[in-house]
């Protein structure tokens, strides 16, 4: 069975006890299908009895087979059994069924009795994806799908990958031993030559050993973009000494060989990881886990990983994609969709396919119809051009369980637009002239201050990142020694019209520079804006959006205090400039302040009249209020620097990369 079911950690032999007992252990340890067959014995008797029927439809439930489950929950009926869970697992099997109108009669119907106000709002979330279920029926399709006859068979196939002519996929094949959770063979990982959809099964065998772990459930493989490193999960071994759930391995091929797999750093302890993917350029990669912090069962994450393999920054995609139920099987095609599997988003019933679409700056999931999806378990796509590909389902008229289909998109309309943006992080020199800045930290944030991608330049100062049409960014530059740098980015009014293309897939690349000031002690930067009016020191609004921009670079470097000088037109006396100045200093330091800012880090000074950067007059003696204004300006300086931390973005620890293994 596909390794998105839960794994248990099994400890104790259960010799010597009575079979209900057995039962009820093998239930706690989730081998599911020892209580299937033993309480099946006991329906042969008696084949009302709740208890029996309640602990099959819940073996079946968890072991990913709700489809079975159906007869045995509308039996499990007992003053000893929760009356609301029964009916809300009772609903979905139904649904899972392709049987809506009753399961939505049961939901209704729990949705009026049970006092669980939390229950009562998934309930009803659960009747309002049934009656959206019409609307999907009738969209119209350009989809076309076919069995992949030549590899499937009554077992599972699942969760296909394709790699330079070769189609990799997770199969249960090999009957000498079961995965009592199921009482299916435990899944492995096969390759078989292929041509697009066209499979040679001559060629079809498992990988080597060393990948491969006797009585261990192997699967849900994906490889970086260049085939070097492979990423897959692995179940656990049932052993005291074992893994006790499911969690990721990394193997590089090395030497014309794959390499021993070793556990990844994004694992956590009693938490189910699985489902990889790893982005087109490779610099992320998506997965599935049940972690605590997330919105329900499975969610989708992120991780970053860096070009000598580092996992970092591992981010759950939040509540547009994720829901209460399980979000799980991300897949980000070579033309940047990405794709999901979900239960807990409006579908026909169990895990329905998903494209998630990114517009104004937020996720939007919709779903593929029919036929990509049915009333079964549909997931696990792979695109190997961007009209056709792979998936799994194991609905009804297939070989068995899971199989693996193909597809072909022929929407007429179908045009992919790729939007990236390239800059260059540089620093001015001694001449005010530009140059590279090479080993700069580049993150790309969204609208709401969110991180959604880093980039660490090379010697070329180049930082590279996938953007999103209509969408406001901002940009944060650091390394050792400078200030950080934040600077804004829209796409708003850069989008191509999809009309104009004559090509399946676009791609656009935007372009930007980034200019990062050296922290030095006494270096001046002249604020853009910060303007007074004559004879005021009142911060104006225009100068407020200015000087929220250095609240930010002060909070980014915390290292520095700075003198806010200030500084007047010639009107009035020297001393009465000296004494505006001043007031005007300290009203920006005093808002400065207000915003966060420590006053110790703050200096108010004064310059009056004395240091102006443009005429106050026009060479007639007439006079300037341009030039003036200007001259009523704000400026900042570096004081003192304190103690910094190197930003070294190259060092590697292995040590804090793979798990101890011992």
């Amino acid at each position: 069975m596909r390794l998105r079911a839960v794994f248990f950690f099994v400890i104790i032999f259960l010799l010597g006890c009575g079979p209900e007992k057995k039962a009820m252990k093998s239930m706690r340890f989730g081998k599911y299908q020892n209580v299937i067959n033993y309480y099946k014995h006991v329906l042969e008797k008696d084949p009302n009895n709740s208890k029996a029927n309640y602990y099959i439809a819940e073996s079946y439930r968890l072991s990913n087979r709700i489809r079975e489950s159906e007869p045995f929950y509308a039996k499990a009926k007992s003053r000893d059994i929760n009356r609301d869970s029964v009916i809300l697992f009772y609903a979905q099997a139904l649904k899972a069924n392709g049987k809506y109108n009753e399961a939505k009669a049961q939901l209704e119907d729990l949705a009026v009795n049970t006092k669980n106000e939390d229950l009562k709002g998934r309930v009803e979330r659960e009747i309002d994806g049934i009656d959206y279920i019409d609307e999907l029926s009738r969209k119209h399709s350009y989809y076309k799908i076919k069995n992949l006859d030549a590899i499937n068979t009554p077992l599972s196939e699942y969760s296909p990958a394709y790699l330079n002519g070769e189609l990799y996929f997770t199969a249960s094949r090999d009957d000498s031993r079961v995965y009592l959770a199921t009482g299916t063979p435990f899944t492995k990982l096969y390759k078989v030559q292929t041509s697009g959809a066209n499979v040679d099964a001559s060629t079809l065998a498992p990988l080597s050993e060393i990948l491969n772990t006797p009585n261990v459930n192997d699967g849900c493989i994906t490889f970086s973009p260049d085939g070097r490193i492979m990423l897959f999960a692995k179940g656990n071994t049932g052993k005291k000494k074992g893994n006790p759930d499911v969690d990721i391995y990394m193997s590089r091929f090395r030497n014309g060989e794959w390499e021993e797999p070793r556990q990844i750093n994004i694992n956590q302890p009693d938490s189910w990881e699985s489902t990889p993917a790893f982005s087109p350029d490779g610099s992320t990669i998506y997965f599935s886990s049940n972690r605590k912090g997330g919105y329900g069962g499975l969610d989708i994450y992120t991780a970053r990983m860096d070009s000598r393999g580092r996992f970092s920054r591992v981010r759950n995609m939040g509540p547009d994609i994720n829901t209460s139920g399980n979000e799980t099987f991300p897949y980000v095609s070579e033309s940047n969709k990405l794709f999901i599997a979900s239960d807990g988003h409006p579908g026909f019933g169990m895990l329905d396919l998903f494209e998630v679409k990114r517009a104004d700056g937020k996720y939007v999931v919709e779903n593929l119809g029919q036929p990509m999806n049915s009333d079964a378990d549909d997931f696990g796509i792979f695109l190997f051009k961007p009209d056709r590909g792979f998936f799994t389902s194991n609905r009804d008229g297939g070989k068995g369980d899971d199989d693996i289909y193909t597809f072909v998109n022929e929407d007429p309309n179908l045009k992919v637009v790729n939007y990236y943006l390239e800059g260059i992080t540089m620093t001015p020199k001694k001449d005010s002239t530009l140059e590279v800045l090479a080993n700069t930290k580049v993150t790309l944030l969204d609208s709401r201050g969110e991180p959604m991608q880093d980039f660490v330049t090379g010697n070329d100062g180049k930082f590279f990142f996938r953007v999103y049409e209509n969408e406001d960014y901002t940009l944060v530059g650091e390394t050792d020694g400078y200030l950080v740098k934040r600077q804004s980015y829209t796409t708003h009014g850069k989008s191509i019209p999809l009309e104009s293309l004559k090509e399946l897939v676009t791609n656009v690349t935007l372009d930007t520079l980034m200019v990062l000031d050296k922290m030095e002690k006494n270096k001046i930067f002249v604020l853009n804006n910060i303007y007074f009016d004559l004879d005021k020191s009142d911060i104006r609004p225009d100068a407020a959006i200015e000087l929220n921009k250095l609240v930010d670079l002060l909070m980014d470097n915390p290292e520095i205090k700075i003198e806010m000088s200030s500084h007047t037109d010639s009107i009035g006396t020297n001393s009465y400039n000296i004494q505006l100045s001043q007031r005007r200093a300290e009203s920006t330091v005093a808002y400065l302040i207000s915003k966060g800012i420590a006053p110790d880090r703050l200096v108010a000074k004064g310059y009056g009249e004395e240091k102006p950067i443009a005429r106050n007059t026009h060479p007639d003696g007439t006079d300037n209020p341009e030039g003036r204004q200007r001259n009523r300006r704000t400026e900042f300086k570096i004081l003192e620097i304190g103690a910094t931390q190197k930003k070294n973005f190259d060092e590697f620890d292995e040590d804090k990369y793979f798990k101890n293994e011992n």
